[in-house]
């Protein structure tokens, strides 16, 4: 294992994270957002191609850009409006058929 994975494995926190990368953030954004921002952190490295075959240094650099454009999507949007959670991406509401409703009688 790589220091820099040993490092990421010891966070805990969106804070953590932030602290560890060196990166500015509104408290209040975070609170809001801290799981989405994560996810999407998570799903951005995930597109980068070859991030495990770039030294330390690099891999560094990558984390830290895709943590602040993680963060950057948030500050301008919402978490529902973003939608990085699957259960966010469902349709929202659901279908009831007028046949299946049914008066309180039993009619």
């Amino acid at each position: 294992m790589t220091p820099l994975a040993k490092a990421l494995e010891d966070l805990s926190s969106a804070e953590d994270f932030f602290a560890f990368f060196g990166l500015d953030y509104d408290p209040r954004v975070l609170a809001a957002s801290r799981l989405h921002i994560l996810k999407q952190f998570h799903d951005n490295l995930a597109a980068v191609a070859d991030l495990e075959n770039l030294d330390e240094p690099a891999q560094r650099a990558v984390y830290r850009e895709q943590l602040s454009q993680a963060y950057a999507t948030f500050v301008t949007g919402s978490a529902l409006t973003m939608r990085v959670f699957p259960r966010l991406r469902e349709p929202r509401g659901a279908f009831v058929a007028l046949s299946s409703v049914r008066s309180k009688s039993g009619q």
